[in-house]
């Protein structure tokens, strides 16, 4: 089947970003729906990408976004959640429930191709919310009969310009010498931003990736400490990390999770239980895994911002 058109929902944030803008380069057609149109004006220059106002919750929004669309990429999760048993009620919405009505909407419009990712260590049985819920994704994307050729890829922790994670400890690092943490010693295997799209973007047009649940990862493994202290160096603010004990730690995210745009919950240190690698290559047929410290330093040291920003000057004088 050739490709024209893909519908990508959560297109206009983190990998979505990147995911788009690949796919543009191929010369597809996609769609992206999001509730505010201003949140993705970073794409509108894009000439092959249409951004939607929709609700995707909605079923009516869902099956007229999938309409006309050949293939469609589902990138959409939330990373806190009241909790609940077995999962929350926001990760019931978003990471259970969107899945099984996405499928049957591709049901109802005919679209044939699904490319949904999870996350690593999604298993019934995960100690999070968050990985339990996005295990129940899966089994509801694996619930969509033979018609749909589906296929699941698990990225670990995703770093990148812009990302919520190596960004997150540089801000932490630069007003906090001492940084006490919870999950120092969790295991992970951070895979590019890029990496991940274009493994997205393969998937489409690889036959042999119907039906397959693929892992994405890096090359090495880091406990959560060691990335700490090198997010530390690499932006000339190194701290001291200062590991907490389990409970400490619960109680650290407890008090954090009820601020604004809170960066830790206890169900965040939940999944932190569960080493986030993979058995076996890092990224399906061989391909070869970005290392962190290539991209890092591009965008975490002091001397790489400033040049960023001495030169975005220049170039607005010059207009």
């Amino acid at each position: 089947m050739k490709l024209e058109q893909v519908l990508v929902l959560g297109g206009s944030g983190f990998v979505g970003t990147s995911l788009a803008n690949r796919l543009a380069e191929r010369g597809l057609r996609v769609r992206i729906p999001t509730r505010r149109r201003s949140r993705a004006g970073h794409l509108l220059p894009l000439p092959t990408v249409d951004v939607v106002e929709a609700d995707i919750h909605d079923d009516t929004a869902l099956e007229q976004l999938l309409d006309g669309v050949d293939a469609v990429v589902n990138l959409v999760a939330v990373l806190h959640s009241p909790s609940g048993k077995p999962y929350g009620p926001e990760f019931a919405k978003v990471h259970v429930d969107l899945p099984r009505r996405l499928v049957a909407a591709c049901d109802k419009q005919g679209v044939r191709r699904l490319v949904h990712v999870s996350a690593l260590g999604a298993a019934e049985d995960a100690p999070s919310e968050y990985l339990r819920s996005k295990a129940a994704g899966e089994a509801a994307i694996r619930a969509g009969g033979r018609k749909l050729a589906w296929t699941i890829v698990r990225p670990s922790v995703i770093f990148g310009p812009g990302d919520h994670f190596l960004n997150l400890f540089a801000g932490l690092l630069r007003f906090m010498p001492l940084l006490p943490i919870g999950g120092a010693k969790a295991r992970l295997q951070p895979v590019y931003v890029e990496d991940v799209a274009e493994l997205l973007a393969s998937c489409l047009d690889w036959p042999e990736a119907a039906g397959q649940t693929w892992d994405a990862a890096g090359p090495r493994v880091y406990t959560l400490g060691q990335l700490v202290e090198y997010v530390g160096e690499v932006s000339d603010h190194r701290g001291l990390v200062i590991p907490l004990p389990g409970p400490v730690a619960m109680l650290q995210a407890a008090v954090m999770e009820r601020l604004p745009n809170s960066p830790l919950s206890r169900d965040n240190l939940r999944s932190l239980q569960k080493d986030c690698v993979v058995e076996g290559e890092p990224l399906p047929f061989g391909s070869e895994p970005t290392p962190l410290e290539a991209i890092a330093p591009l965008y975490l040291s002091p001397q790489r911002r400033r040049a960023s920003f001495f030169g975005s000057a220049q170039h607005g004088r010059e207009f």
